[in-house]
Parts: C-alpha cells; structure tokens; sequence
C-alpha cells in the first residue's frame, strides 16, 4: 500500500497529487464534489469525527443542519451522529444511504437504525431526504 502511494498526499491539507493517484475521486462524482459548496474534511481516524476537522469546516460556513449517511451505520455514522449532536448539530440520517455489518448472530444495521430513531432529529430516506433539500427545508426535524 504505501509502496504504490496509494495514500501518499504529502499532508492533510493538500491536495497536492491527488489527481489521479488512486486516491482520487470517481470521475462521475467530481462535478458533485468539486462544485465549490461541498465540504472535504480530513479523514477520521477511529469512527466518529472527533479527530478530523468536520466540525470547524461546518461552524466557519456557518452549518447548523447536518444530513447523514455513511458506510458502517453502527460504528462511523452513528459515530458521527452522536458527536454532531453534542456539537449542538440539528441531525437528520438517511437511513435507506447507509449500511452495517451483518452476521447471523447480529444485525449492525438494524442496531443503528434503533438508535438513529432515538437520537436523530430526523429519519429520512433518500427520496424525502432529495425532496426536503429541493423544496429548500429549513429544519431537519420537520415530520413531513
């Protein structure tokens, strides 16, 4: 891995060889995220973003709502929810743009789901989640 640089920016804040390296972002996503508005934080090292710079970039746009979707529901975005929240974050989770471990003996996805219900501002699935940001939501603890 770190013979090839898959992860071989020079540091945090560049993006210095980033472009095609590997590490770069899928094409078909750039205009996505390279539209100026879309905010890029360090990666977190454990789960939530305790350890990463997610909530100085939100406070300096002036970002109070937070919509959440994730990779690992029980672990990272679960994480994130509950660090978001104590942050002081309005957090809706788009549950249906998340996912979780699952064994026979154990369910990761339906453990956050329980939890997202109690502790998010707001569940959403993906298509109320696209519906409120095109009517311009101003809370994400609406119950439409």
């Amino acid at each position: 891995m770190h013979t090839v640089t898959m992860f071989g920016r020079p540091g945090a804040l560049t993006t210095e060889g980033f472009s095609g390296s590997g590490a770069d972002w899928l094409e078909r996503y750039k205009p996505l995220i390279e539209d100026g508005e879309t905010i890029v934080v360090s990666p977190h090292k454990v789960y939530g973003p305790d350890t990463n710079d997610l909530v100085l970039q939100l406070r300096k746009r002036g970002v109070d709502k937070v919509i959440l979707g994730g990779m690992s529901a029980n672990l990272c975005t679960e994480s994130h929810l509950r660090e978001l929240l104590e942050q002081g974050f309005e957090v809706a989770v788009v549950t249906d743009a998340t996912a979780a471990a699952q064994t026979p003996d154990i369910d990761g996805y339906a453990a956050a789901l329980t939890n997202f219900r109690f502790l998010a501002n707001a569940t959403w699935s993906t298509a109320e989640a696209t519906g409120k940001i095109k009517a311009g939501a101003t809370t994400v603890a609406s119950a439409e």
